[in-house]
């Protein structure tokens, strides 16, 4: 908790000092990045916009996820984090967001998507974009919070390499 406190806190320091903001579309973690970024006084001059697109319905129906992507990838993906980043700027008028849709477990794991897999999703400035998984291991409140962890290390590296260099 303590980890994604000070991230939080040197992110919005980041994004304040350039004028930007961040968003973020969550599934497998259920609003816990929000959380962590609002635990920070003054986030909203930086964050407003945080959605929970648990199911396909949602990711579809709020952030224009492509039934295809669904069907042919499957939620936990590339090909969907990328469009729930793109849906979640779109929606926010963010300059960054950040997508996340894994199998937290302890159920609904397979050989090809193991429980503890997670797929990230970064949209920035200028069209700029990226997409990476982790695979972590623990319980299911072990994996929520290390995804946590990672996208907002990620976002704060972005953040300060201006998207590119990091």
């Amino acid at each position: 908790m303590q980890e994604s406190l000070e991230l939080a806190r040197r992110l919005g320091e980041r994004l304040l000092a350039a004028g930007e903001s961040v968003a973020a579309a969550e599934s497998c973690t259920g609003g816990m990045i929000a959380a962590a970024l609002t635990d920070i006084a003054g986030s909203s001059a930086w964050f407003g916009y945080g959605v929970v697109t648990y199911s396909n319905e949602a990711k579809q129906r709020l952030l224009q996820v492509e039934d295809g992507a669904l069907r042919e990838h499957g939620a936990v993906s590339e090909a969907v984090v990328r469009q729930m980043a793109a849906g979640a700027l779109r929606l926010s008028g963010a300059d960054w967001s950040v997508a996340v849709s894994g199998v937290a477990g302890p159920g609904g794991g397979t050989a090809a998507k193991p429980v503890g897999l997670v797929w990230f999703g970064i949209a920035g400035p200028d069209g700029w974009s990226e997409a990476f998984s982790c695979r972590f291991d623990g319980d299911r409140a072990q994996v929520r919070a290390q995804t946590v962890i990672r996208a907002l290390q990620r976002l704060d590296e972005l953040v300060a390499g201006r998207g590119r260099a990091a």
